[in-house]
């Protein structure tokens, strides 16, 4: 037995260079994952409506950030959708889903000022939520601002049930 053999045989040297593989890849399939939930995470809150509307306080969603809401309908079906302030300092509100991409049933993440969709990753202008219709872009959910709340009659989204 030669002196480096020795060596290896005490020290378990061999022994770590065969396991960094391992290490390697289990840590990747860990980050993979941790990655996936959290692309996949339902982070969405939940809210009710009363006297037929959704009601979000002003100030919960006037920082320039897309907050998620989940609405579920009389028929036990979660509808998803988000509000946001503007560049232009408008609230804007939309479903987390549109008329091309739906399917997925994967929503919008934010990324500065635009909404990107996680399925086909068309990127959409704050500015544009409520505006623009069709296509990829967020389907548009009407509301209305009475002094410091959001108010979105329940019924409208309802009718986005079909997205989702």
């Amino acid at each position: 037995m030669s002196q480096g053999n020795k060596k290896e045989l005490f020290t378990g040297e061999r022994r770590r260079r065969k396991l960094l593989p391992y290490v390697l890849l289990f840590t990747l399939l860990i980050g993979g994952l941790a990655f996936f939930f959290t692309l996949t995470g339902d982070s969405a809150i939940e809210v009710s409506g009363s006297g037929g509307f959704v009601k979000i306080s002003l100030a919960d969603v006037n920082d320039g950030k897309a907050h998620f809401f989940k609405y579920n309908t009389g028929s036990g079906k979660d509808v998803k959708f988000f509000v946001l302030k503007s560049a232009d300092g408008v609230i804007r509100a939309a479903f987390d889903s549109c008329d091309v991409c739906y399917a997925a049933k994967k929503g919008y993440r934010q990324e500065g000022d635009r909404m990107v969709c996680n399925n086909c990753g068309q990127r959409f202008p704050s500015t544009g939520i409520n505006e623009v219709r069709g296509g990829c872009n967020p389907a548009p959910l009407e509301r209305a601002i009475d002094g410091g709340i959001v108010l979105i009659r329940a019924g409208d989204i309802e009718t986005g049930s079909v997205y989702f």
